[in-house]
Formats: structure tokens, sequence, C-alpha cells
């Protein structure tokens, strides 16, 4: 019994490679749905017409039309197939959930996100985050990239883009640094102390110069103290009390709560029209662990200090 219930039965590739031409009444169609050739999809449905002695479809010179047996062969099939597909992704997704790619600058990798990944793996140790680091936007939107946070001013052709914080500038130091020297919360003075500067190859980045001439500052002669290839290292130096950086709100804002950074000049701030924001494509179909992810980015967007 054993025996013919297994002969009985043929190849699965035979049974999806017939549902796929039954249902598009094509041999081409069926080919691209499955990504095989067109030859073999014919092979395989012949075979299978072979191993039950019916014939499934009628074939003209360019055309084929499915026979009142094939039809009733596709009804019967159909619902088992798609248990078998069913149970499948349930499989799938049971033992390997799979991983998100998430792209960030540099500086929103290392002093916004990394501060919130402990929260976000202790409420979901079943996601994957493969974090990607770049100042690079076309890395950051590379076709293997789910989602991705830029600066930006909300317009990309092609993605969906969600604010999730503006962008606000202000001088930072150490507590250490502004005890040694308390010149530094004169304005018309800080252009003489060592400030930290970054060099961006983005022309849009805010430079000492700048942030002084929007603040409605002198700009002088500036003493620069050191120059740093990436944010994230300028912030640290001024953790380290080298000087005075210009903070970006939000990416500094741990490190004002812990007191690791002071705002010497108090709540002077410069405000752009360019924020940070988290962009998926309008190309790529999404996945149950992007949906997640992208949730949980927007629900840390929503706790955020409000600079205005």
């Amino acid at each position: 019994m054993m025996k013919e219930t297994s002969i009985s039965l043929p190849p699965l590739d035979y049974m999806l490679a017939f549902e796929a031409t039954a249902e598009a009444e094509s041999f081409v169609a069926a080919s691209k749905s499955l990504n095989i050739s067109e030859t073999a999809i014919s092979r395989k449905v012949r075979l299978l017409e072979l191993h039950y002695g019916v014939p499934f479809f009628l074939r003209g010179h360019r055309s084929i039309s499915i026979t009142p047996q094939g039809a009733v062969f596709l009804a019967r099939i159909k619902p088992a197939l798609d248990m078998l597909r069913d149970a499948s992704r349930k499989t799938i997704a049971d033992h390997r959930d799979r991983p998100v790619t998430l792209a960030a600058t540099n500086s929103v990798a290392a002093l916004w996100l990394m501060p919130r990944l402990q929260k976000f793996n202790q409420h979901n140790k079943h996601l994957k985050i493969m974090l990607v680091s770049s100042d690079d936007d076309n890395e950051c939107l590379s076709d293997n990239v789910d989602l991705a946070i830029l600066r930006g001013d909300g317009i990309w052709p092609g993605y969906d883009a969600q604010m999730l914080f503006g962008e606000t500038v202000f001088p930072v130091c150490s507590p250490e640094y502004l005890e040694a020297n308390p010149t530094v919360a004169d304005p018309a003075r800080i252009h003489t102390l060592d400030l930290i500067e970054v060099s961006s190859s983005h022309r849009e980045w805010m430079n000492w110069r700048t942030w002084l001439e929007s603040a409605g500052f002198a700009v002088k002669d500036l003493h620069q103290g050191s120059l740093f290839n990436t944010y994230p290292l300028s912030v640290q130096a001024a953790v380290e009390g080298l000087g005075i950086a210009l903070g970006w709100g939000h990416l500094v804002d741990p490190l004002l709560q812990r007191q690791k950074l002071v705002r010497p000049l108090g709540s002077a701030k410069v405000r752009t029209d360019h924020g940070y924001y988290l962009l998926k494509s309008e190309r790529k179909k999404g996945f149950d662990e992007c949906r997640v992810v992208e949730e949980l980015l927007l629900g840390f967007s929503a706790e955020r200090t409000r600079y205005g």
C-alpha cells in the first residue's frame, strides 16, 4: 500500500509547473513566474500528463488552452499547494527571522541609534538588525538596504520619507572645559577659543563660521582647535575637553542628559529647514520584521526632546 501511494504521486515541481501554466495559460508566462526556462516548463507539464495519461492542455501553434480535465485537476490540487506554501512560510518564520538592513549616517548610527539599541534588543530579541554606517548617501540607499536614516529636506524621489527629528544646532563643550575657560559663555569671545570642526563633503553641513553668522554673532578670525573627518569624533573630542563643538540636537541629547556635555551659550541655537528622515523605497515590498523596526524608530522619534 505504501509503495502504491508513492508511485501515484508525481514530483512536486511537475505540479508547480502545471499550476503556473494553467493560471497564466502560457508556457512563457509560467517560465517567468517560476524563473526557469520555457522548455523546462513545457517538459514538466508534459511529464505530468504522461504520468496520469490525461491531456491537461490543448496546444496550438502559438497558444495553449486548458482542457476540462486540466481545470478539474487544478481545482483539486490548488488548495493542497497553497497549504504547502503556507506551511513552508511559517516554518521559515519560526526558525529564521529575516534580518533588517538599516543604514544611517555615521553621526546617527553612533550617537542616536547605538544608545537605543539595547532598549530595542530587550523587547525584540527575535529580530536581527544589520546596521550599515556610512556618510555616502548612495551606499545608504543601495538595493540591499531596507530602511535608511539620512539628513535632507524630506524629498527623495522614489522613497517614502518620515521625519525623525529636525536640525537644531548649538555649541557644546565639557563642564571641565567651561570651568577652565569661562569666556566660552561670551558669544563675542567664543571665536578665540578651541573650536572643533568637522571636514565634510556635504556643502550644506554647518560649520562654525556659518553657525555664528546664522546666530547673528559677528564673525572674526576663527581659532580652529581640532579638525575631524567624522562628526562622532568631534563630539568625543568635546567630551574629552579638547574644545567647543557644534552639537546637533537629538544626537547629543544623551550626553547632555548625563552632563558629559553642556551648552555654554545657554539657549542660543540655529534651526535649519533640514532634518533627519526615515526612508524606505517605494519599489521594495515590505515585510513584517521591517515594519516592526520602522514602528520602533518612529516611537523613538515621538519620545524626542522638542527644540522648536
